[in-house]
């Protein structure tokens, strides 16, 4: 093998080759972060590099192969952490001057487990200011640069860790997800992104969590290794009363090839956005007529539905005042302008308001509900548009799709995405090719609840039919 492939490496074929012995981790991860060290000043992936502690767990695990000892699924493979996880001894900034120096105590509870099926964590990936926007630029770390045309945006809130993966600084990526900020730049970047179905994986960051939408998922350039890295981080946790009224899931891919005969699949073509790009439309109609040759029954959904957008907006904005307001005061002038417009609108809504747009979410969730009693799974595009400039102020610039344009990114950006956070339905994107301007395009997945694994099955038959994994951005 030429050591250029060495970094596109998938995490299931990583971790198999460390086991047997094909593979050395201390090579495998001293690959990783020379590569880093090359693209890191250009995409502008990493708010930390891990390097001592990458290079240590890497040699430590060498050790317990050479002495035989039982290792974890994910051995040896590289992983990049979100900068809003805790890391025990590890800066975890959350993109803020607020938390520039802070160092936590101990690890996120998925940290651990990534950690103890052997991954080895090589940098926190960047963030906006507490992942507040779908794109990835901070005033303490910068703009993060999407790897296939820099001079456009990575998305975000995980922008980094899309970013990373695509650019082979590492198979997996931890991301988070409250408004779509684990599939909108996985979309932007051409990996897979999924956002489980809530409860499934702990989210230990939520304020409220009994009011959660917030999510964690994986990150990753092929179907199979997000299937391993869900076996992994999966499961109920003490933190998360979500997690505990449901038993863990089965997501073992089918090993010989599947039809979808008979699977019923309903395209919503709009959703909050009066607009879509013609090519992003385009390439869901490519993957439904994939869908089509493999079986599945596909129909237009015409329904006239509500997506919530002004009420799910006032949940979002209240959200952001509980949560980060009280560091206004002090940090003001060294916070995000747009987290603190988003702070000020938070203010201005009234405990009735959010409580009636908290109803909203119910009436959503039931709504689409509602949807999969005649369909199994529900398509669309995952952006409205292939991308947006590195620089793009969020509420100041506009985005424009045809003769349409607008400064709410709600509408222009997240529209496909952020109803599923309200809803809690799982949700997966995945390659579709590339825009004219070489940006990448996603479609997107929407199951029902604990449907995961299926949604990961159904992403399998479509990657076998289109792969995307051999592309690599120059």
């Amino acid at each position: 093998m030429n050591d250029d492939d060495l970094p596109w490496l998938p995490a299931t074929e990583v971790a198999a080759r460390i086991r047997d012995g094909r593979l050395s981790p201390v090579d495998y991860i001293d690959g990783i972060l020379a590569r880093i060290a090359q693209w890191q000043p250009t995409l502008n992936c990493f708010a930390t590099v891990t390097e001592a502690s990458a290079r240590e767990a890497a040699a430590a695990l060498d050790a317990r192969l050479r002495r035989g000892e039982a290792v974890g699924p994910l051995a040896g493979v590289a992983v990049n952490i979100k900068d809003l996880f805790d890391t025990a001894g590890i800066r975890t900034a959350h993109g803020s001057a607020v938390f520039e120096h802070h160092v936590p105590v101990r690890d996120n509870v998925l940290v651990q487990r990534l950690k103890d099926a052997g991954a080895i964590m090589i940098g926190k990936s960047t963030t906006p200011e507490f992942g507040h926007k779908g794109i990835t630029d901070s005033p303490v770390f910068g703009v993060t640069r999407n790897p296939w045309k820099p001079a456009f945006a990575a998305g975000g809130s995980s922008g980094g860790a899309a970013a990373a993966v695509a650019a082979g600084l590492g198979p997996l990526g931890l991301g988070t997800d409250g408004a779509g900020s684990i599939r909108i730049p996985a979309a932007t970047c051409g990996v897979v992104g999924l956002k489980p179905t809530l409860g499934l994986v702990p989210f230990e960051q939520a304020g409220d969590a009994f009011a959660n939408y917030g999510y964690a998922g994986p990150m990753t350039r092929t179907v199979a290794d997000a299937a391993l890295m869900m076996q992994v981080i999966q499961g109920p946790a003490a933190s998360d009363p979500w997690t505990r009224q449901h038993a863990p899931l089965d997501f073992t891919l089918p090993t010989s090839p599947t039809r979808l005969t008979g699977l019923r699949i309903g395209h919503i073509a709009q959703m909050a956005n009066p607009a879509v790009d013609l090519e992003m439309a385009a390439a869901t109609v490519r993957m439904l007529d994939l869908l089509r040759d493999e079986g599945a029954i596909v129909e237009d959904c015409n329904d006239t539905i509500d997506w919530v957008d002004a009420p799910g907006r006032i949940v979002y904005m209240a959200g952001q005042a509980a949560s980060y307001g009280a560091h206004e005061a002090e940090w003001g002038e060294r916070m995000d302008p747009s987290i603190r417009r988003f702070i000020a609108e938070g203010r201005n809504h009234s405990a009735v308001e959010l409580r009636q747009a908290q109803f909203a979410r119910t009436r959503l969730y039931r709504t689409v509900e509602a949807l999969f009693d005649r369909y199994d799974l529900l398509v669309s595009p995952t952006l409205p548009t292939p991308g947006l400039p590195a620089d793009f102020k969020v509420g100041i610039d506009r985005v424009t799709i045809g003769d349409w344009t607008t400064t709410s990114t709600r509408q222009g950006w997240s529209a496909f995405v952020y109803p599923f956070n309200l809803t809690g339905h799982p949700a997966l994107t995945l390659p579709a090719g590339f825009a004219s301007r070489g940006l990448p395009i996603g479609v997107q997945l929407v199951g029902r609840w604990w449907s995961d694994p299926v949604l990961l099955g159904v992403g399998a038959v479509i990657e076998r039919r289109a792969p995307w994994a051999h592309h690599r951005p120059g």
